[in-house]
């Protein structure tokens, strides 16, 4: 199992703000892990829609689309933060 979170706008679009899923077989990825969102129905596909706008953390490190996702991560999804 692996556990998603998600933040912000990216929650608003995808209806919810955490799921505990299983690990699809075919992901080994972040990158892998997005685009199969993408696939899981509309609000996820606008969600996922842009690789440079949704950051990512596993297991609350910042991480790009090449780090590896395994089972018992947590993964988070978030806008990009800004400061004022």
């Amino acid at each position: 199992m692996i556990n998603l979170l998600y933040f912000a706008w990216v929650r608003e679009r995808v209806g919810i703000a955490a799921e505990e899923i299983a690990m699809p077989s075919d992901v080994a990825t972040v990158g892998d892990l997005v685009a199969w969102q993408r696939q899981r129905g509309e609000g996820y596909a606008e969600a996922f829609a842009d690789d440079d706008v949704v950051r990512t953390a596993v297991n609350q490190e910042h991480v790009d689309l090449g780090h590896p996702v395994k089972n018992g991560d947590e993964v988070a999804f978030f806008p990009p933060v800004t400061g004022g």
